[in-house]
Formats: C-alpha cells, structure tokens, sequence
C-alpha cells in the first residue's frame, strides 16, 4: 500500500469500489436497517452499548457511507479509528462529554482558539472546568482530574504555533487533542507526535467548498467507542449526504491545499509591503491562511472587497476574508481577546483558488478604502 497522502486522499474510503463493480461511492440514507432476526438485533445493541464497532441497525448507530469518510481521515492523519459528528463544535463537545465521563472535567486551554471553543470551554456549559495556560506554563496547570489538554495549532486567527511534541511529551499521559482544521493532514500529523486526539471542523478544508457541515475526530480504538456511544446518546450525527460530500472533498484537499498555499505565501509577502498594514502573520509551515493587522478602519477594509468573500468560515475554493473581533471571535471577552493577539486591527484570510494577480489586486484597492 502507498503511503504517498496525494494517492491515499484519492483511494481512502474508496478500495472496496471495484469489487463492488462501483465507481462512486454509494450514497446511503436510510434511518433504520430492517432485520428478521430480533436476537441478533439485540446481540448487535449489547455489542454496541459494550463500545464495539457495529454497523447497521439504526441511522444514529452507524450509516455506511459516512463510515467511508470516517475511514478514510483516519487514513490520512494516521490513526485507525476517527469518529464524524454533525459539526466541528458537535464534535470539541462530544470530546469534552468523554473526558468527563471518565471523571475528567478538568481541561487546560492554549489560547487562542476558536471562538466558540474558547467560549464552551470558559463557560462551563458542559460541566467542565477551564484552565488557560500558555505552552510553557502547560505542565504545572495539569491535575489528577485533567483529562484534556486542548491546543490548536496554527491557532485561529493569529496562526501562532507550537511544537506539539514537546507539548505530547510534557502532559505525561493526559492526552493532549489538536485541533488541525488550519493544517490539515496535509501540511502536518499531530498523531505522529503523540496527540492523542486530532480534530478537524469538515466544514473547512476537508469539505473544501463551503457547502457542507461536519465535525470529525481521529482517535485510537478506545475513545472512538466512547465518543461513538455520545454520538448516539446525544443525536449529534453527520448527515449521510454530508459524509459523501466530505468524503468527496478529501480527493482534492492535497492540491486544494497545496494551491492555496502558494497563493497565501504570496498575498503575505506582498502584505509585509504595504503601507496599511502594520504587521502579518504567516505559519511557518505554510498553509491557506494570512493574517494581518491594519493601521486603518478593518471594517472598512471588509466593506471595500469586490472579488474578495467577505464572510467567516475558511477552507473554500474562494477566498474569504473576515473581521475575528466582530465575527469568530466576538463571544470571547474583549480583554482575553486583546492578550491573546486577537486586537481590533487584525483581519483573517482564507486563500482559495482564483488567480493571485486578481486576488491581490482586489485585496490592494480594498487596503487603500481603509
């Protein structure tokens, strides 16, 4: 088998096609999956309450064509096991419901992250309780009841990094879970460091086209049957037509990816050129996104896009440019906001496909409105 990411994108999920005499992947939508045999019904249920991997029975247990992407990212980021949820916050939830479950409520924070992350976890809505911590001082914040250590790297909107190993290796065995939506598989494996859980909101770039919703976690077996039995318990499962759209997305998340990537190193370097703008923040891996910070009005800057989506989420094939302080990140207080980088200057950029002559001229124009 290749281990080449740009052949398995193409075939993960997929290898059983051909001796099915198929060449697109069957779109299933069936709730419930008759059966004459009751017993072995029930048998199936113990099974699954046990935390086996079963299939069939009801839409909320299993669905076979989102079991086709599940795979296939686990593929990707290295894992044997991923789990897919309704949405990428569906999913930060069921995580934190299984550390709880284990009588581990306790979580130690990096910021920033996500809003609505951030905004979950400092609200205790889940019965957690929220330490933030910058990476170095991670260690002494840990507890006997610490049962996540949650990071996101490149962080959301700064694209601040860190060295996930050395994070790995300071937790000792409280498992650290990063969220690699910026990154994807395709720029970097956090698995391949000892995280323990790697996160993706599907939305973004796995879907790729802003037109589908989806969360989804690659685990070890272990916690795949623990958050599989909250994904039953709670509802919060991916739509089967959002399971093929995504699958479907992961064949060209490698050049989609690596495409937007050139075009984002471009419009950043460009960027550190500008007289409006006083600072840029680009990942030293690389990647689609750019932030920046401009002297001027920032709203100005969204109102005067023409070619330029002015709108959150990221990870389209169209470029899409947002204000975090009035957007992403509105529900994170102003002060925790502002120590963390996310100042009122600062723009998010989400590179697409178009060309980067077009993309900079656009972008130029609208930096002289503010």
């Amino acid at each position: 088998m290749t281990n080449a990411l740009r052949t398995r994108a193409v075939h993960a999920g997929r290898d059983d096609l051909t001796d099915l005499g198929l060449h697109a992947v069957p779109l299933d939508f069936s709730t419930t999956y008759p059966s004459r045999d009751s017993a072995a019904e029930a048998r199936r249920i113990d099974e699954f309450s046990a935390g086996g991997e079963v299939s069939g029975i009801y839409g909320r247990v299993s669905n076979p064509t989102v079991e086709r992407f599940e795979r296939a990212l686990a593929e990707l980021e290295g894992f044997d096991h991923a789990v897919a949820f309704a949405s990428g916050m569906a999913a930060v939830s069921a995580c934190l419901l299984s550390a709880a479950s284990q009588g581990k409520r306790h979580v130690v924070g990096v910021r920033p992250l996500y809003g609505s992350t951030d905004h979950l976890l400092t609200s205790g809505l889940l019965g957690t309780e929220v330490t933030w911590a910058a990476p170095g001082e991670v260690p002494a914040a840990l507890r006997p009841d610490t049962g996540l250590v949650f990071v996101e790297t490149p962080a959301n909107p700064t694209l601040t990094e860190l060295d996930v190993k050395a994070l790995v290796d300071a937790c000792g065995d409280v498992p650290v879970l990063v969220d690699n939506t910026f990154a994807t598989p395709v720029l970097q494996r956090p698995g391949r460091h000892g995280a323990r859980l790697v996160l993706h909101s599907a939305t973004k770039f796995l879907g790729g086209h802003g037109d589908v919703m989806g969360g989804i976690v690659a685990c070890d077996a272990e916690e795949a049957a623990r958050l599989r039995g909250i994904r039953f318990a709670t509802g919060a499962v991916l739509h089967p037509l959002a399971g093929y759209l995504l699958l479907r997305g992961l064949s060209t998340l490698p050049l989609r990816v690596t495409a937007a990537s050139a075009t984002a190193a471009v419009l950043a370097e460009r960027l550190t050129q500008h007289e409006a703008v006083t600072a840029v923040h680009y990942p030293k891996l690389g990647g689609p996104l750019v932030a920046f910070e401009v002297a001027g009005d920032p709203h100005a800057l969204i109102a005067a896009v023409r070619l330029i989506t002015p709108a959150v989420s990221l990870g389209s094939v169209d470029t899409l440019i947002q204000h975090p302080a009035s957007l992403t990140h509105r529900v994170v207080a102003e002060t925790d906001r502002e120590e963390n980088g996310i100042t009122q200057g600062l723009i998010r950029l989400s590179a697409g496909l178009e060309d980067v002559e077009d993309l900079w001229h656009d972008l130029d124009q609208a930096l002289k409105a503010c």
